[in-house]
């Protein structure tokens, strides 16, 4: 039997979102009916939305994948979730297939949809309306897989909740499991938005030494400083090439670099910003379908190291909670980085202000 739940949906790339009321079918197999409470609004889902990338995603659809909620039903087959739980969306995590149990990487083999079209319980007017990534967080309810949802404890706000769906775990992830930042040494994070705001946190959690925030927005500076940067840096204020003056911030070069916007350009910087023999680049930000990133061979043989991290290499369900814990204990601080709270009408206003670069995270609360 289906329900009613207002929803934002997508029914054409460039197009505004619209509020509409749609139907969502009971859980199957393997799933949970989950109300959201909140939800937030990512890069990704704009890009999503303007056709810039396109895997998981098809029109119309609900687009969103930061979401926290509370299970109302769960389907046949269901044993980690119950209703009244409290979760967060994230990668799928099954915990049995050959890339879980390998323990190197959070790539679970079901974070692909073979059977995308077939397994939407969405319809808006009579048609089928599809999750983006599988998940579809912009709505009053949704069904979402049990392998994409974490359980966490109840007492953390759902606003908060949400920002470990994507920017939160993916930023602290690729300071901590990904590049493994050490202590005492030196970090470049290239872009202040959600993500790298939260890499910033991951590196002074590991005790890095010197971080050096990068952006061209200077209200970004308090804010970076605040999450734990030592210096800031807006490469419109520097004459001369950007990299030759981070080399000489950090003395030849970064032990860990960051890039955090989804730009080649500042892949390649980032690149050039780690120390040779022992710099490693960390590429975080999603890219445009189709772009590469060109690097020098002989600064791979020179010893420097580029490489990319899933959404922080972040296990969903075994590791969000252990970061929710700690958010809840006072060691991440996430509450400062919610810019903005709207209600589902006013997604569009939030999407608006992130093209014009305002605040950090916008977060639509039901």
């Amino acid at each position: 039997m289906s329900i009613k739940s207002m929803a934002a949906v997508a029914f054409q790339p460039h197009e505004a979102l619209k509020i509409e009321l749609i139907d969502v079918d009971a859980p199957q197999a393997g799933e949970v009916l989950v109300e959201m409470k909140a939800t937030g609004l990512c890069h990704t889902d704009l890009h999503a939305m303007e056709g810039k990338s396109t895997a998981g995603i098809a029109f119309p659809g609900i687009p969103g994948h930061e979401g926290a909620g509370i299970v109302r039903e769960v389907g046949p087959g269901v044993t980690s979730v119950a209703p009244g739980d409290h979760v967060v969306s994230f990668l799928a995590e099954c915990k049995v297939c050959p890339t879980c149990l390998s323990g190197k990487s959070n790539l679970c083999d079901q974070v692909v949809i073979d059977d995308f079209v077939a397994r939407s319980r969405f319809s808006v007017n009579g048609q089928r309306a599809f999750p983006f990534q599988g998940l579809g967080t912009y709505t009053q309810y949704s069904v979402i897989r049990e392998v994409c949802l974490a359980k966490v404890r109840k007492d953390a706000p759902f606003d908060q909740l949400s920002y470990f769906g994507c920017a939160a775990s993916t930023g602290i992830g690729a300071a901590l499991f990904t590049a493994k930042v050490e202590p005492g040494s030196s970090v470049i994070v290239f872009g202040m938005g959600g993500v790298g705001l939260n890499i910033v946190q991951g590196a002074r959690l590991a005790g890095a030494r010197q971080i050096i925030a990068v952006d061209i927005n200077d209200d970004k500076k308090s804010i970076a400083m605040l999450m734990g940067a030592t210096h800031f840096v807006n490469p419109k204020t520097i004459a001369g090439d950007i990299v030759g003056h981070l080399n000489e911030l950090t003395g030849g070069g970064a032990d860990f670099t960051f890039e955090a916007v989804g730009s080649t350009a500042l892949m390649r910087q980032a690149f050039e910003a780690a120390r040779y023999g022992w710099g490693v680049c960390t590429v975080v930000g999603l890219a445009e379908d189709g772009a590469s990133v060109e690097v020098p061979a002989y600064s791979l043989l020179a010893g420097r190291k580029i490489q990319g991290s899933p959404a922080g290499d972040v296990k969903g369900r075994t590791q969000i909670p252990q970061l929710v814990d700690w958010m809840m204990d006072g060691k991440i601080n996430v509450r400062d980085l919610i810019s903005s709270h709207l209600t589902l009408e006013n997604i569009n206003t939030g999407f608006d202000m992130m093209r014009r670069h305002e605040g950090i995270r916008s977060v639509v609360t039901f």
